[in-house]
């Protein structure tokens, strides 16, 4: 059993009498922090303890983790999990979706407008949630970017499949084992898959940045909510993630450095 599926006592004087209900203490920081940090909460977090126990992370920590996934991947050398990721997490950013809803997105559900050396805003169509609801939805100019190294490493990952390359966005960046069986790379990811690459994220950079900032939580949702709850819905039923709001500039400066960065990479690291 896994500890973080284990409920403690409700009280220092150990268990509740029987019948009365087991209630488990919350520290400041969340589950996931470690000993002796806090965690700043999102505004507004607090009315949502009954909804969801766990703590969101602050904004400017999803910007943080967006931007750093963002800059990894273009780096030449990059990782295809680390690039698979920063996908994950700018189409979080701009859509609000769930795993499951990122799974069921495929290749021909996403435009990324004229290839043109200056990357513009695209578009993505999702169904989220169990009801299926279709969306479409803002892709910023530096989730284009990111898209677009995407498809790049997706296409050298489905490279040795045998048949036609499936249709499925997120693909396998491993040789994985099913009861014993290999299964290539280049094949459609499991949400379990997912789950597991987030938090081989979380502890390298926890273990990287732990001196300087507060721990990054291992469940990816503490991350999308603060996302969710700083996201404006459009009324012509395209919806604009927070950097599309007034961060907008921002957004698109942060594109021309991604594009500035694999120019350099191209060049073997000689800047212009």
């Amino acid at each position: 059993m896994r500890t973080d599926d284990v409920v403690p006592p409700a009280g220092p004087d150990g268990p509740p009498p029987d019948g009365a209900p087991r209630e488990a203490p919350v520290s400041p920081g969340g589950a996931d922090a470690a000993p002796g940090t806090t965690r700043a909460v999102a505004p507004g977090a607090e009315g949502r303890a009954s909804r969801y126990p766990r703590p969101t992370v602050t904004l400017a920590e999803a910007e943080w983790v967006w931007r750093l996934l963002a800059t990894e991947a273009m780096v030449e050398s990059a990782k295809p999990e680390t690039v698979r990721l920063a996908v994950v997490a700018g189409l979080t950013r701009a859509t609000g979706a769930r795993y499951g809803d990122l799974l069921r997105c495929t290749t021909d559900a996403i435009d990324l407008g004229p290839s043109t050396a200056r990357a513009g805003e695209g578009r993505v169509v999702l169904t989220h949630g169990k009801h299926r609801t279709v969306r479409e939805h803002v892709l910023s100019a530096s989730v284009v970017v990111v898209l677009r190294r995407w498809m790049a490493v997706r296409e050298v990952l489905a490279a040795d499949l045998e048949g036609s390359v499936p249709r499925a966005l997120l693909l396998t960046v491993h040789h994985t084992h099913d009861n014993g069986v290999t299964v290539s790379s280049g094949l459609p990811i499991t949400k379990q898959g997912l789950v597991l690459s987030w938090r081989r994220f979380v502890h390298r950079t926890n273990a990287r940045y732990g001196a300087v900032r507060a721990p990054l939580p291992t469940r990816f949702e503490q991350v999308r909510r603060a996302w969710v709850e700083a996201s404006a819905p459009a009324g012509s039923g395209i919806v604009a993630g927070p950097g599309l709001g007034d961060d907008a500039g921002r957004d698109a400066l942060l594109a021309v450095e991604l594009l500035e960065q694999r120019d350099v990479e191209a060049r073997g690291g000689v800047e212009a």
